[in-house]
């Protein structure tokens, strides 16, 4: 969400990192790129300025100046001032209401509002151990209320049917009563949204909202509108008494723009983010590992949690004991090391959230997180016969042009990918002679070798 930002951002601050000294000038004129860079960013200008403001007071004082690493302590100020505008820590949903917990959704059209609710359900279901029921308030499109059923199915959560012609508040009346009836933990509500502010769709809404009593209400906003995000949830703030924000479309974002200011501009917190449409494209916003992000410092705990939470453990565990016992490392294991990096969000997921990424030029980020390589190696390998994944030594000249015919794709492609192969296979292979030392020998030469390859044995390696 933060490429643009983090990219004229570190140029500045790699400088700075390495300084012995520091003077008042040049810290105003770091101070100057910082602003130049989050007004790139479509950070709006309240917010800049109150951030460039709260940056200078500390950096110009003892806390910076007086340092042995003055480089270092800039930096640090520059990321507690950037999480302190998001919101500092994480902000939690409120349950301590007797059931059902009521969270009314909001937002204009478009923003991608019914797409949450399935998301949150499933988070709320799968992280939190909540039985969660949805209803669609949303009596203008009936398709919306037939995209929440077919989530709800998707996600297995309870589903409340409405129908259009229904009044809004008659609908969660009767889906509360239900939810009651039926020991729901959670109800999500969704509700109509609009092209536009206006005055008939905030009448219906504050009439939604007084009739249910909601512990929580969360505006849904598109990140990619930048500083008209925040615009909007500062009108919907001043119309409903909102608990939080959800940004959407997070990962079309490249400014980041609308995570800065709408913390700031609404004084309420971001509560998740989402990227894509699959139902698990929801995460929690954590500010501190948001500015972490922009000041290209990585964010390794959201990357450990990704990556647990994406490789199947059972898979894992068989895998890591095959390698143990010194078992071929064969196409198959291959395919299921590169499904579970798919499923951790591929390599762009992963790689956005390691340190020094900022630093890379485009053409080299471009290559490694296009996000095609890793699907065309799958579809190499589903072009195989079952023997030829068991066995790559079958695979003659003739055996790859098939193969390479049947993935849509070149000979030259099916070479590289078995080049891969065989790398990987000999760092398993040194890993079950050697251990943890074969293994680091093993990465060695895959390094000297042309880079690591996508997979690189990397989702089957962690386990809890």
């Amino acid at each position: 969400m933060f490429e643009s930002l983090t990219q004229r951002l570190s140029g500045t601050l790699q400088r700075l990192r390495g300084r012995g000294r520091l003077s008042e000038d040049n810290i105003r004129e770091s101070l100057r790129e910082v602003r130049v860079a989050l007004l790139e960013a479509d950070v709006a200008l309240p917010v800049v300025v109150a951030l460039i403001e709260r940056i200078k007071v500390r950096a110009i004082g003892q806390e910076v100046l007086a340092s042995l690493t003055p480089g270092q302590a800039l930096i640090k100020v520059v990321h507690d001032e950037m999480a302190a505008v998001m919101g500092s820590q994480a902000s939690e949903l409120n349950f301590n209401v007797p059931a059902p917990a009521i969270i009314l959704m909001a937002g204009l059209q478009g923003a991608g509002k019914t797409t949450t609710v399935g998301k949150l359900a499933k988070h709320l279901k799968e992280k939190r151990k909540k039985k969660v029921m949805v209803v669609s308030c949303d009596v203008y499109r009936p398709a919306a209320i037939k995209q929440l059923e077919t989530l709800a199915k998707q996600v297995d959560v309870l589903f409340f049917p409405s129908e259009v012609g229904q009044s809004p508040v008659d609908i969660a009346r009767a889906a509360i009563s239900d939810a009651k009836k039926s020991f729901v933990d959670v109800l999500l509500v969704d509700t109509a949204g609009r092209l536009a502010i206006d005055e008939a769709m905030m009448a219906e809404i504050k009439a939604l909202h007084a009739a249910i009593h909601p512990v929580e209400t969360l505006f849904v906003v598109d990140a990619m509108t930048g500083q008209d995000a925040a615009n909007t949830a500062k009108a919907f703030s001043e119309a409903l008494p909102l608990t939080g924000v959800v940004l959407t479309k997070t990962d079309g974002d490249a400014r980041g723009g609308a995570a800065l200011s709408v913390r700031y501009i609404t004084g309420q917190p971001i509560k998740f983010t989402g990227v894509g449409e699959k139902p698990d494209g929801l995460d929690v916003f954590h500010p501190e590992r948001a500015a972490s992000r922009i000041l290209d410092m990585g964010d390794v705990l959201s990357l450990v949690e990704q990556v647990q939470s994406g490789v199947d453990q059972d898979k894992a565990a068989k895998f890591a004991e095959k390698v143990a016992k010194g078992k071929r490392f064969d196409l198959n294991d291959m395919k299921d090391q590169l499904e579970q990096m798919q499923n951790m969000g591929g390599l762009a997921g992963l790689m956005d959230k390691l340190p020094g990424m900022g630093q890379l030029p485009d053409h080299v980020k471009n290559k490694v997180t296009g996000g095609k390589e890793v699907p065309r190696m799958v579809a190499i390998i589903n072009s195989m016969t079952r023997k030829e994944r068991r066995n790559p030594a079958v695979l003659n000249g003739s055996r790859r042009a098939r193969i390479a015919k049947g993935a849509g794709t070149t000979p030259a492609e099916v070479n590289k990918l078995l080049k891969q192969y065989e790398q990987m296979e000999s760092m398993m292979r040194k890993l079950a002679q050697g251990g943890m030392k074969g293994m680091l020998r093993g990465m060695k030469g895959l390094m000297g070798g042309g880079g690591m390859p996508p997979g690189g044995g990397f989702p089957g390696g962690f386990r809890r």
